[in-house]
């Protein structure tokens, strides 16, 4: 009886590391992989948008700029050349709004930022998905994979498609 006491509690003892070190990998995976994703998505996100915005802005006020200039009575060689500067660095800016595609990607990154961000919270208070499934974090780590990895095959497709272009 004695022995089989020391088993049982030794059995626990097992189960218990056991159940401890799945909680160290949940919690080493969350950290290391999934909040490392989710940051990097939100930094390029926000650097992106930063981006756009400077460029767009540059855009919109040498638009402005140049039908107030065209209606002076500023010398008109001087002018000419300061309107057809703007124009210039209007076609600058687009070309690289476009080239960069900062607008496509800033929404993209934050998509995926804020998926990564819902999954993680619908696994950590057990709902949606994760509500019924025995075992959650396996589920967990195939759901944030994929999200992943989908953007990942979308980058190399948009790559792809931009060297036939090219």
């Amino acid at each position: 009886m004695l022995k089989l006491n020391r088993e049982l509690g030794y059995s626990l003892v097992l189960e218990e590391n056991h159940k401890t070190d799945i909680k160290n990998q949940e919690n080493d995976y969350i950290e290391d992989r999934v909040n490392d994703q989710i940051n990097w998505y939100d930094s390029k996100s926000i650097k992106t948008q930063r981006k756009y915005k400077i460029y767009k802005g540059i855009t919109i006020i040498t638009s402005a700029l140049i039908p107030i200039l065209s209606f002076t009575n500023l010398p008109s060689q001087g002018t000419q050349y300061l309107i057809a500067t703007l124009g210039a660095v209007i076609a600058i800016s687009e070309g690289l709004i476009s080239l960069n595609k900062y607008s496509e990607n800033w929404i993209r990154y934050r998509s995926i930022c804020e998926t990564l961000k819902q999954e993680k919270f619908m696994y950590l208070n057990e709902s949606g998905v994760y509500s019924e499934e025995d075992s959650n974090f396996s589920f967990f780590v195939e759901r944030i994979e994929t999200i992943i990895s989908q953007e990942n095959v979308n980058w190399a497709s948009l790559n792809k498609d931009y060297k036939k272009k090219g």
